[in-house]
């Protein structure tokens, strides 16, 4: 059965939608939905599960892995792993907790396999791009002053210790983990949910998305990614069960100057939007933080050397769709 325009948006928010398929549940199923928001979107859980206060039990843990992400490291909150890691930029080290440090790691790792196209530091450039504050592009002046980027390389991550701790070497630097962490904290949110006792469900948060299991159907869960130019129509479909799937594009946060659109996927070696014909990159993978910063890291990057970088950075991962 093809799933409908309905199907689909009973459940999605940002790049991606799920075919619910409400309609197909057993007598004794329940799929029961909620969502809340959380490190900048919406966050969703959909849980088949006969007993509904099981499934709401096991959702309130999953939430609270996401809450818990978000209050680690958003670098918007000065008491944040991240918020005092930045604040203590060219001086000491600082303790971090080990799902940071986690994240932090992977975000390094990112990093070298690309060559540089993914960066967990450019908060600064991040700040300085803000589309939703931009009308025009930043000037050469506060671009250099800025650093560009090419700032991972003052990030040192130190896990061998009883408290791990990091250290950025330069003020220059400032850690963002938007391009990694989200996919994190989905990857928690379903563990949390398997630890609770449900092991078919689906999280979404914004477009990063771990599917659990199979559909009351017995198949795979079908997942609907957006249209760049119509959000209400999917351009592809993909049957998911027990991988995660991440989707970024140009269309949701972006300014337009001079012609050109400004989105917010920064490029790492630059500290600017990557100029590109691409609007929409999705990944699939066994992880949902690996996904996350393959479609961060390898938006309008060129097909093959992308492919290249994700055999690298996650074996088993592929580029499920380019448009």
């Amino acid at each position: 059965m093809k799933p409908n325009r309905r199907d689909f948006l009973a459940l999605g928010v940002g790049a991606l939608a799920v075919a619910t398929l409400p309609r197909a549940l057993r007598r004794e199923e329940r799929l029961v939905r909620r969502q809340i928001p959380v490190m900048g979107t919406f966050a969703e859980i959909a849980v088949r599960h006969p007993d509904e206060a099981w499934a709401q039990r096991a959702m309130d843990a999953a939430f609270a892995e996401l809450r818990r992400v978000d209050a680690t490291m958003s670098r918007f909150k000065a008491d944040s792993d991240v918020g005092r890691l930045n604040a203590s930029a060219g001086r000491d080290a600082v303790p971090v907790s080990a799902g940071t440090a986690e994240v932090l790691a992977a975000g390094l790792r990112w990093a070298q396999v690309s060559g540089g196209l993914f960066d967990p530091c450019l908060g600064k450039m991040c700040e300085l791009w803000h589309v939703d504050s931009r009308s025009a592009p930043p000037s050469d002046a506060e671009l250099a002053a800025a650093g560009r980027g090419s700032h991972f390389r003052e990030l040192e991550v130190d896990r061998g210790g009883s408290v791990p701790r990091a250290a950025l070497g330069s003020s220059r630097a400032a850690v963002d983990l938007g391009g990694i962490a989200k996919g994190y904290a989905v990857d928690r949110a379903a563990q949390a949910l398997r630890d609770n006792g449900i092991f078919h469900a689906l999280v979404n948060a914004g477009g990063d998305l771990v599917a659990m299991g199979v559909d009351a159907e017995g198949d795979p869960w079908k997942v609907g990614v957006r249209s760049p130019d119509h959000l209400e129509q999917m351009v592809e479909v993909l049957e998911v069960s027990d991988r995660a799937v991440a989707t970024s594009g140009d269309y949701l946060q972006f300014f337009t100057f001079g012609g050109r659109r400004y989105h917010h996927i920064l490029d790492g070696a630059s500290g600017e939007p990557r100029a590109t014909a691409m609007r929409s990159l999705t990944i699939e993978a066994a992880t949902c933080m690996d996904a996350d910063a393959a479609a961060t890291a390898l938006f309008g990057v060129e097909t093959g050397r992308a492919r290249g970088v994700l055999a690298q950075a996650a074996p088993g991962s592929r580029l499920v769709l380019a448009v």
